[in-house]
This record gives C-alpha cells, sequence and structure tokens, in this order.
C-alpha cells in the first residue's frame, strides 16, 4: 500500500526497515536521540506528524525516569530491544507514546508534541478539534490523534514503515527543563523546533539554550 507524506513522497508500508530510522538510531543514549528525533516524521498508520518536541529520560540517574520507582520499568528495558514502545497511562487520563533507547546509556524519549501531516481529518474527530495546532501540541493529545493506547506497548517501531519514524526535515533545536515533573526539574532534556506553533506551552522560567541544526537521519 502506497499512502502521500506530507512532502508528497510515496511511503510504502510494505518495505523493510530500511525504509525508517533503524535500530542504530536508538542505540545510543536519550539525550542525544531525543535531540535527534526533533524533525523526523512520526508515522502511524494512516496519521503521520513532524516531531517537534521531546523529552529525555535516563533509566540510571534520572530520579523523574520511569525506572527510579517502577519495578515494571526497569523490567521493561531489560527485556526489550531498542526502538521499542513504551506506552503508559498518565493519571488515568492520557496515553503517553515513548521510544526505548539502549546504547552509550539506556532510557526512554517521551514524544510530545507533533505537526500533523497525513491523516489530519482522522486526526480532528479523534481529538474533536478542528485547529491543527491543538492536535498534537502535547504528548496526551498527540496520542489521542494517532490512535495510540496501551495495546501499542512493546510495538517494535523499527520493523514497519507503518509505525516508525522517517528522516525528513532539518530543524533548529532549542533545550530547556522537561514539563509536567516535580523530580530532576533543572536538567534540560526537553528538546523542541524554534518558532514552531505547535509545540506545548514552555515552563516558567525557562532559559534558551540554542543547539546547532542538525539533520536527523545521520544514524
Amino acid at each position: 500500500m502506497l499512502v502521500r507524506s506530507g512532502h508528497d513522497r510515496p511511503l510504502d508500508f510494505n518495505r523493510p526497515c530500511s525504509a525508517v530510522l533503524t535500530r542504530s538510531f536508538f542505540r545510543s543514549d536519550p539525550v542525544t536521540c531525543a535531540r535527534a528525533l526533533v524533525g523526523c516524521r512520526l508515522q502511524w498508520g494512516n496519521r503521520s506528524g513532524r516531531v517537534l518536541e521531546t523529552e529525555a529520560y535516563d533509566s540510571e540517574d534520572d530520579e523523574a525516569c520511569h525506572t527510579w520507582f517502577r519495578p515494571s520499568a526497569r523490567a521493561f528495558v531489560a527485556a526489550h530491544r531498542e526502538g521499542t514502545a513504551y506506552v503508559y497511562f498518565n493519571y488515568g487520563m492520557h496515553w503517553m507514546l515513548n521510544v526505548l533507547v539502549k546504547g552509550r546509556r539506556s532510557g526512554f524519549v517521551l514524544i510530545r508534541a507533533l505537526e500533523p501531516l497525513t491523516g489530519v481529518e482522522e486526526m480532528q474527530r479523534a481529538r474533536g478539534r478542528t485547529d491543527l495546532r491543538l492536535l498534537c501540541s502535547g504528548p496526551g493529545k498527540l496520542a489521542q490523534a494517532l490512535g495510540v493506547t496501551g495495546a501499542d506497548h512493546g510495538r517494535d517501531l523499527c520493523a514497519c514503515a507503518s509505525h516508525a519514524f522517517h528522516p525528513d526535515e532539518t530543524v533548529e533545536v532549542i533545550a530547556s527543563p522537561r514539563v509536567g515533573i516535580s523530580r530532576a526539574v533543572d536538567l534540560p532534556w526537553r528538546f523542541f523546533a524554534a518558532g514552531n506553533p505547535h509545540v506545548s506551552p514552555h515552563p516558567k522560567g525557562w532559559r534558551k539554550s540554542r543547539s546547532a541544526a542538525r539533520r536527523t537521519n545521520d544514524a
């Protein structure tokens, strides 16, 4: 099956994993991967969006990471390969989509915001909203827009082009403290595309730390 992307490039969902970001991309560390994923395209069935915001969580020394206080998260890291989806239900309200990183250091990258590209009408129905800026401007919003649920926990995001990250666009990346946590609050491990209206609200008092723009298809 062929589906057109936001840049009118055909996506062949039957192609092997060479069409997506391969497992070696996630064989690094959470901070490096979180920064590099900004600008990539996340394909989720017929829906897709450009990744505009991420957060890194380190499984070893990060008190905000689930591995710090959830034995099940530590078991997940041990049992799964890098590039696997880690999905959890947050505060009994929203599903949250993360991807597992295992390399120099292990942990997760939380996908925090997308710019909708394809399947926009489906996203609007799922969210009950029409404003494009409100469809995926937060981790719970984008999970609802894409249709991510607990059934996707453990999904291999390097195996099939229909549910995977694809190299897409070079963007300028800015770092800030992470959002909505009460531990390790000062770590500048939230990364987002500069000047894009689809990112989530910024934390109070954050200071801009501009990084060099880079291509997300280096790995």
